[in-house]
């Protein structure tokens, strides 16, 4: 760890009540072919369960996946003292309430479900796409097509969204286009954790271009990191899943947890 990045965590370690929010696919697990296959690192799981431990410091997974299926790539149960921002913050699920109810809007869910049929029917013969149902959407998955199947995925998907959806937003990811009715982004999860939280800076952590929304909003004694290698509005960089689970295990020993 270079000198600048452990004053970087020296200083938002001081902080009374820290959040530390983290992205998952890519920060936590590595990238998997198939999206429900992905699961934390160990060291990555011991360093996040080291910090729900430490004082004043509370853990929160943001995501782009469902709710649902962020529960079950992330092990999470409900006794767990993990809060969880799914669908891009969307969705939340604070630990010993449950899942915040989110109101149904019946014509926005047959809109979803009509032209999720409608992508999954235009992709249909397409080697390597897969098309993931979302809770306010859906993404189209090209992560083993190669580059002309993957263009025509997402060609394909614009038209369809843009034909009769042109409100929507869309997301680009690693391999993944998203489509969505509902248009909360990380920064919005980041800011409605801080409430919830009542926390006085936040350590957000993140590799993709959606992570950039919830970076660019962190304040003055907030920290931003990127795991990987691309641009990035984060103050600090870390090579891999490896060393971000040794950076989250320092701030764990900052926070005053000990290994034991």
């Amino acid at each position: 760890m270079s000198p600048e990045t452990a004053a970087a965590l020296t200083a938002v370690a001081r902080a009374p009540r820290l959040l530390v929010a983290l992205d998952f696919d890519g920060t936590l697990s590595p990238l998997e072919d198939e999206p429900m296959q992905a699961r934390m690192l160990p060291a990555a799981r011991a360093a996040v369960e080291a910090l729900t431990k430490a004082p004043g410091t509370v853990v929160a997974l943001v995501s782009g996946r469902s709710l649902h299926d962020l529960r079950e790539i992330a092990e999470h149960h409900d006794d767990s003292a993990v809060y969880l921002a799914g669908s891009h913050g969307a969705e939340v699920w604070v630990p010993g309430s449950g899942p915040v109810e989110v109101a149904d809007d019946a014509e926005h869910l047959a809109l979803r479900d009509r032209l999720r049929a409608r992508a999954e029917e235009a992709t249909s013969g397409m080697s390597g796409v897969w098309i993931e149902p979302k809770t306010f959407g859906f993404g189209v998955h090209t992560r083993t097509a190669d580059a002309a199947t993957a263009a025509a995925a997402n060609a394909a998907a614009d038209r369809i969204v843009t034909a009769e959806a042109p409100h929507w937003r869309r997301r680009t990811g690693h391999n993944i286009v998203e489509y969505a009715f509902r248009h909360e982004g990380k920064d919005t999860a980041v800011a409605e954790l801080r409430e919830l939280t009542a926390a006085d800076a936040v350590l957000f952590a993140g590799d993709d271009v959606t992570d950039e929304d919830a970076l660019r909003s962190l304040g003055p004694g907030d920290l931003g990191v990127h795991v990987g290698d691309r641009e990035t509005a984060a103050a600090v960089r870390v090579a891999d899943i490896p060393a971000f689970a040794d950076l989250l295990m320092t701030l764990a020993d900052e926070r005053g947890h000990r290994r034991e």
